[in-house]
């Protein structure tokens, strides 16, 4: 006879504390240029003051980090929209939105999320015990998996000339790892690392700068989904299933599975991108939590922090803490996307591209200091390499792949 027992107080503690970590998530998600792992990591610093056990507070990081992957794609999707003459070579949420579809874009990342919840959670123990069983000949074999993905990335761009635009980002920016990765902070809130700089640096700034000759965001037609329900559910399931490669193997961003998912994919447009994004960004978190629990291997900021804590392995109440973050960050996608979208729109663009250009300095010299500031300045130049040969952004992953591979 099988019982379950429940604690009402500490049930109680641990939602209280899920709910700090959405409302963290939520500010994470729709300030530019934060993540989730600094507010964790921020968290973690603070974690021994907090008159609390270390689950809840663990709670709370988790929360955090799956909000944050359901609202990220919001202010990607409001700043930084190039002009219209540039669309060709824009990311694919703001090719969307220049289309006057950002409206559907918002829908579609917010679905996408959700079909990583409902179908990573099954495949999650499958997956993880396939993986305990071939993760010691992958890390046995690290430097070749690593140097045949940054070989595909160079190797799949359409023309000679992004071919080697995509071959210099990715030995720039991979030069550019190996040098500073392990250069010391010195800021105000150390959390994160050089990560902080160098991501803001490569992926951030360098939108933002190309968009202050834009017309901002334009004005948006209906929330209509124009992709048939079967696409979108398919596209999320190869998004769900790329999430665990993210999960399980270091090095590989979200961007450079979506890019691999979408090779099974037919429709191939930037809607397709935008589902599988956020389906592998957010199944990336439950197979991540589920290679902690049994491979001991933290494979994002977010849960780094959570083992700093000392957080239990309790698998059914952070299982459980993922099933209501994601609840409520599908809610507040909804509710806040189109009220940024519009909010963006009545601003004016240059403006509002230098005023974030300069806000993560700030942000960036409070995490990381000086040296940081440095190496945002230098990542940054790097970052401007690959749209100037036509070639994706996802080659300046080499920060992480050869370092890594190295």
């Amino acid at each position: 006879m099988v019982g379950v027992a429940v604690a009402p107080e500490q049930t109680l503690v641990t939602l209280g504390f899920i709910f700090g970590g959405v409302v963290l998530g939520t500010a994470s998600g729709l300030t530019p240029g934060l993540h989730a792992n600094n507010f964790a990591l921020l968290l973690a610093g603070f974690a021994p003051a907090i008159p609390a056990d270390p689950l809840p507070v663990g709670a709370a990081m988790l929360a955090a980090g799956v909000v944050h992957t359901f609202l990220d794609v919001v202010p990607a999707l409001a700043l930084g929209v190039p002009d219209p003459a540039m669309a060709p070579t824009a990311l694919p949420g703001h090719r969307l939105v220049l289309q006057g579809r950002g409206r559907e874009a918002v829908r579609l990342s917010a679905l996408g999320s959700a079909l990583a919840v409902a179908f990573a959670v099954p495949f999650a123990v499958p997956v993880t015990v396939a993986m305990e069983r071939l993760y010691p000949t992958i890390a046995a074999n690290l430097t070749f998996v690593l140097g045949t993905v940054s070989l595909l990335l160079v190797g799949t761009e359409p023309t000679i000339r992004a071919r080697f635009g995509a071959a210099a980002a990715l030995t720039a920016s991979g030069l550019l790892g190996v040098l500073t990765l392990d250069v010391p902070t010195g800021g105000l809130f150390p959390a994160g690392g050089m990560l902080a700089p160098l991501f803001a640096g490569l992926f951030g700034a360098p939108i933002l700068i190309d968009a202050i000759d834009g017309q901002g965001v334009p004005e948006q037609d209906d929330a209509r989904i124009t992709t048939p329900r079967r696409s979108v559910v398919v596209v999320g399931l190869i998004g769900s299933l790329a999430g665990a490669v993210v999960g399980y193997l270091p090095g590989i961003s979200s961007a450079i599975a979506a890019a691999g998912a979408l090779v099974l994919v037919p429709d191939r447009g930037p809607r397709a991108f935008v589902v599988a994004t956020s389906g592998v960004n957010t199944a990336n978190t439950i197979f991540a939590l589920f290679a902690l629990v049994t491979l001991g291997r933290p494979r994002t900021g977010v849960l780094v922090a959570v083992e700093r804590t000392g957080v239990p392995h309790e698998l059914p109440v952070l299982l459980a803490t993922v099933a209501l973050a994601a609840g409520a960050g599908f809610l507040l996608v909804l509710l806040l996307g189109d009220r940024y979208l519009a909010a963006v729109g009545s601003l004016d663009n240059a403006r509002l591209s230098v005023a974030v250009l300069g806000f993560l300095c700030v942000l960036v010299a409070a995490l990381a200091g000086l040296v940081g500031l440095g190496v945002f300045v230098v990542s940054t130049a790097v970052g401007l390499v690959p749209v100037r040969f036509g070639a994706r952004r996802v080659s300046l992953m080499g920060v992480l792949l050869v370092p890594l591979a190295l």
